[in-house]
């Protein structure tokens, strides 16, 4: 599979690149936002209640008011709150300006805000997913102060 910005993501990851250009840089957060977004057990969810994820901010707080019926199954509840984290991430990089994914060399994603501050959007979904709080909303609103 051909997938672009992996290439530069891995040549910086072991060194063997510079910096890449700016329009490079942003080719690679557009390919992992749309890699990051799939989130199809999510959408899957969502749409059999009605609601379609339009990666909107709205669609955060439509999602917090949803009945857990995920709870139900224990062997997906894990990969339904990681849907929800990449969701909140996505929702998060494309909507709060200067947010954006970064991939720690574990190869566990994150959203970085200008400030520098990290978000742990897929532990935040899965406490979402498991809890009910914060609520993925709520978990946006901070991300947007800053």
């Amino acid at each position: 599979m051909n997938i672009p910005f992996l290439d530069t993501w891995r040549s910086r990851r072991h060194g063997d690149g510079d910096r890449p250009s700016p329009a490079a840089a942003a080719r690679e957060q557009e390919g992992i936002t749309e890699l990051l977004s799939e989130c199809e057990l999510l959408r899957v969810y969502a749409m059999r209640w009605g609601l379609r994820l339009d990666d909107s901010v709205d669609s955060l707080s439509e999602l917090d008011q949803l009945p857990p019926r995920w709870r139900e199954d224990t062997e997906e509840l894990p990969w339904f709150g990681n849907d929800a984290g990449l969701y909140l991430g996505t929702v998060i990089v494309r909507s709060v300006p200067g947010a954006k994914w970064h991939i720690w060399p574990s190869g566990h994603p994150v959203v970085r805000l200008v400030s520098g501050r990290e978000i742990q959007v897929v532990e935040a979904g899965l406490d979402w997913a498991v809890t009910g709080a914060p609520e993925l909303a709520q978990v946006y609103a901070e991300a947007a102060e800053v």
